[in-house]
């Protein structure tokens, strides 16, 4: 069940930052200032599942989305995006933007199934010279 994750939740959140993002995933302090944040969302899905958002006027950024390994392919991510455009939708954002490794193929093709476009290209942006595509969706009433 997707819900908004608690700040006691910090330590629960950040091993699924570590199990699916290893020496970049997010540190503590980071994972409770989102969480913490007034404008932005985390929702969590059981214990090996979440995603987050910041919203900024009427502009979400999509800032993570993890799915432990054992739970991939079921639709989980999915799920999570759908819930979090309805959170920026109640915030008042009207678009959502998301980075994304150029070679992370399985994120891309779910980001286009939920209709992202690619606008922009950032060169070099990931560790080992990747580069990023950024993402754009506008956000309908409900999808």
């Amino acid at each position: 069940m997707i819900r908004a994750a608690m700040p006691t939740e910090v330590d629960a959140i950040t091993v699924i930052e570590h199990g699916c993002f290893g020496t970049d995933a997010w540190s503590e302090d980071l994972v409770a200032a989102a969480i913490e944040a007034e404008h932005g969302t985390v929702l969590i899905d059981g214990a090996d599942a979440y995603g987050a958002i910041a919203v900024a006027g009427d502009v979400a950024d999509l800032e993570r989305i993890a799915v432990m390994p054992s739970r991939r392919r079921q639709g989980v991510a999915r799920r999570l995006l759908d819930a979090l455009c309805s959170a920026a939708r109640s915030e008042g954002a009207t678009r959502m933007l998301l980075e994304v490794a150029a070679n992370n193929e399985s994120a891309i093709a779910l980001y286009t199934s939920c209709g992202f476009t690619t606008i922009s290209r950032r060169a070099g942006y990931y560790r080992g010279g990747v580069d990023a595509l950024v993402m754009q969706l506008e956000l309908e009433e409900d999808r």
